[in-house]
């Protein structure tokens, strides 16, 4: 009998032994060439194209395997056979040495890049999980994933990935991800205020929840503002709000002003606050007491339960008015109807920084809704911007200061006056780009 008839006595590691096993007729005997760590490379490679799937699972599972015969895989047409080597090329990429760099760039990087781009979702999940975490991993292939129409493909490289810039971020939020992928943003370990602020601008509720509660995250006072503009109506918010880290003062007071009794207690309960912002607290609970907020049910009971504190720390009776707690929206309102809702009253809060005011003198002055407000002012469009403001019946000074301080243009680029106080554009201009936002002329 031949060698090649009894296969058990044959060895992979003997080269001669090894050839008639990759020879053989039976795909286990094959199989166990193309598993075994010591076969050499050009048998390899000729198994890479065995007609049994089982023997290319094999073959794309060692790491031995030379790259060429790796890329011929990347195009196979079993998925498990493709899956297996998304694998194993991932895993192996952390112990590349430097001198097998310009290696990455010709073999590696393309067989992942090929598999970045694989037609079954599987693969590219394997990939995307196999890469997520992996500080050395190929930016191109990562931004691939990133940018996938699954989101168990794109989730794990957006979650975790160190190898996404904000730029990269930022662009991906613009453009529109996968239902679900924005959540995966905000959940990272570590969010830049810019990242923040692109995704508080989405519309995207599960997204803004999962960013509130996100406490690495970076969220700019002008954003939480703008945030606490739309809380009231977004339940789930409220609970990740409250407990955010470093709450400022004017942030408590809104919030002290509709969060749920039960909340409301978690917010006095809470001891890093500083004393302005505990200040901002005791003003808040005593105006909303004072409201009669919470009704008569046993809610009310545990808002009553807190007005001693606000008492105690402002030293006011029950009754008192008070506006401390107003929110801006309500208090461009009474202003305007009371006409002391001016430029100069906005140019004030500019001055203070209080950006969610301003964006609410704007809403009232211009008749418009704040999200309309927030979509016009985040496009960062000098056009449009200014003429927003002219719509407000305001002046084109202000419109410039509105460019610079609310929607954050660059000096160089917002609108210049025309002869020093003209509007640079005629009014049908300008009503033309508020109609890119749906908006119709003053009644």
């Amino acid at each position: 009998m031949s060698a090649c008839g009894d296969p058990q006595i044959l060895d992979p590691a003997d080269y001669e032994a090894a050839k008639e096993m990759a020879r053989s007729a039976d795909p286990a005997v094959r199989r166990r060439v193309a598993a075994s760590p010591q076969t050499r490379p050009e048998l390899l490679y000729f198994l890479a194209a065995d007609t049994a799937a089982e023997v290319r699972q094999a073959i794309a599972t060692n790491a031995g395997t030379p790259r060429q015969a790796d890329l011929m895989l990347a195009k196979d047409r079993e998925v498990a056979v493709r899956g297996a080597l998304a694998q194993k090329v991932a895993r192996l990429l952390p112990d590349l040495s430097a001198d097998q760099a310009s290696q990455i760039e010709r073999l590696t990087l393309e067989c992942l890049e090929a598999l970045a781009r694989d037609q079954a979702t599987e693969v590219r999940g394997i990939l995307s999980e196999a890469l997520k975490e992996l500080p050395g991993a190929p930016h191109g292939v990562i931004n691939t994933l990133a940018r996938d129409v699954e989101l168990s493909v794109c989730a794990p490289v957006l979650q975790f990935s160190p190898i996404l810039t904000d730029e990269d971020l930022a662009d991906i939020i613009m453009r529109g991800p996968v239902a679900g992928a924005l959540s995966a943003i905000a959940g990272r370990k570590q969010i830049s205020a810019s990242v923040a602020d692109a995704i508080a601008r989405s519309d995207d509720e599960a997204a803004m929840t999962a960013l509130l509660a996100n406490p690495s995250a970076q969220i700019r006072e002008e954003t939480l503002d703008r945030i606490l503009d739309q809380a009231p109506q977004h339940e789930p918010w409220h609970a990740p709000l409250v407990r955010r880290p470093r709450l400022p003062a004017r942030a408590v007071a809104r919030l002290a002003s509709f969060v749920a009794d039960n909340l409301l207690k978690v917010l006095r309960e809470r001891t890093d606050l500083d004393p302005a912002a505990a200040h901002a607290l005791a003003e808040g609970v005593r105006a909303r007491v004072n409201r009669g907020a919470g009704g008569n049910g046993a809610g009310a009971g545990v808002a009553r339960g807190l007005v001693d504190f606000g008492e105690e720390e402002l030293g006011h009776a029950p009754g008192d008015k008070d506006k401390a707690a107003e929110r801006p929206s309500d208090k461009a309102a009474r202003l305007n109807k009371e006409g002391k809702l001016t430029e100069k009253l906005l140019e004030g809060a500019l001055a203070e920084g209080d950006r969610a005011f301003v964006l609410a003198g704007l809403g009232e002055l211009a008749q418009l809704p704040m999200p309309i407000i927030d979509r016009i002012i985040g496009t960062h469009a000098p056009r449009a911007v200014t003429s927003l403001v002219w719509r407000c019946g305001l002046s084109m000074r202000f419109a410039r200061q509105i460019q610079l301080r609310i929607a954050q243009i660059p000096p160089k680029t917002a609108l210049m006056a025309r002869e020093g106080i003209l509007y640079p554009m005629s009014d049908d201009e300008m009503r033309w780009q508020l109609a890119f936002f749906g908006v119709e002329e003053k009644a």
